[in-house]
């Protein structure tokens, strides 16, 4: 099977890749929030899938033979290039804040990433023509095994290499699927906070290992997902919006905290947590919901340029003629 064609780009449209890869970065280092979910709001997920597909085993051996040039034609390297400026931008840059909001303001920055999950739910479902049984018993499943899944409780596990490695394998893989944040899944395995704080000491050696594991992960399940897509696209745009339809109780913004534990760093990390109405509606109440409405409102804006930049696309040839 081919390579689909790259849509060419203007120097702003590859601007705007570089603000969408900024938006995945952020929600990427959030545990709770799938990069995933901000490549389909904002209109690029097909695209990435299809993206990082297009290194394949033929791009390595014309890479090895030295055939650079046919490389670079081959791979869609601009697309790429500019959302993992983003990406890592993001996380270079946010990831101390992120860590600020998570132990100072929980509940504002849960609150605002309540509103962005909820409403791509409704901007990705609505992508679906016309829904049938089927669609709907498989998003009802991906819902409960999402919700399942986020309700976990962390594992203490250990700190090697390998097991690095392995981590980076599973979270890279949960990190492109909507409403599975890889971040999350690095908590249930014990890697988070060991990741960020290789991130935030530049630990090259760990950050190697954590990187080789994400290469090996997405070189392998771009090629599943991009097979899916083109076999079963509607049903899997169903799935989608079920996984993240449950992931909302991962990220309610008011939870009561049943047990918890010390991890390696000396940091109390909640091991039971459980969703919870606001006990009094106070200021922080109001300004926690005009935060979520703020998200849901900002996908919602997204979500109609992302339609509009389709049609045009459509309208100029498609974005994988």
């Amino acid at each position: 099977m081919g390579v689909e064609k790259a849509p060419r780009r203007s120097l702003m449209s590859h601007a705007g890749i570089v603000l969408r890869g900024l938006c995945m970065g952020a929600a990427d280092v959030v545990p709770g929030v799938s990069g995933g979910t901000m490549a389909l709001i904002t209109g690029i997920y097909e695209e990435l899938i299809f993206s990082i597909r297009s290194f394949d085993l033929v791009a390595l051996r014309l890479l090895f033979s030295g055939q650079w040039r046919t490389v670079l034609a081959r791979v869609r390297w601009p697309f790429l290039g500019a959302l993992l400026l983003g990406i890592l931008t993001a996380i270079a840059s946010l990831s101390k804040i992120i860590v600020y909001l998570l132990d100072h303001h929980p509940i504002f920055l849960w609150a605002f990433f309540f509103g962005l999950v909820l409403a791509s739910v409704y901007a990705v479902g609505r992508r679906i023509p016309r829904w049938t049984m089927g669609m709907g018993v498989c998003a009802g499943v991906a819902a409960l095994s999402a919700y399942v899944l986020v309700g976990l409780v962390p594992v203490q596990t250990p700190n090697t290499l390998p097991y690095v490695f392995g981590s980076a394998v599973i979270a890279i893989c949960a990190m492109i699927l909507p409403g599975i944040s890889g971040s999350f899944m690095l908590v249930l395995m014990g890697k988070y906070n060991d990741i960020l704080q290789a991130v935030n000491t530049w630990d090259f050696v760990t950050l190697g290992v954590f990187g080789a594991g994400a290469v090996v992960g997405l070189a392998t399940f771009s090629r599943v997902l991009s097979w899916v897509f083109r076999r079963y696209h509607d049903l899997t745009i169903a799935l989608l919006t079920g996984l993240m339809l449950g992931s909302l109780r991962r990220i309610w913004p008011w939870k009561e905290t049943l047990s918890s534990m010390v991890d390696r760093h000396g940091k109390e990390v909640p091991l039971l947590q459980v969703n919870r109405l606001p006990e009094v509606w106070n200021a922080e109440v109001g300004a926690a919901l005009l935060l979520a409405v703020f998200g849901l409102a900002l996908v919602l804006v997204m979500e109609h340029m992302a339609r509009r930049r389709t049609r045009e696309e459509k309208k100029s040839g498609g974005i994988f003629a």
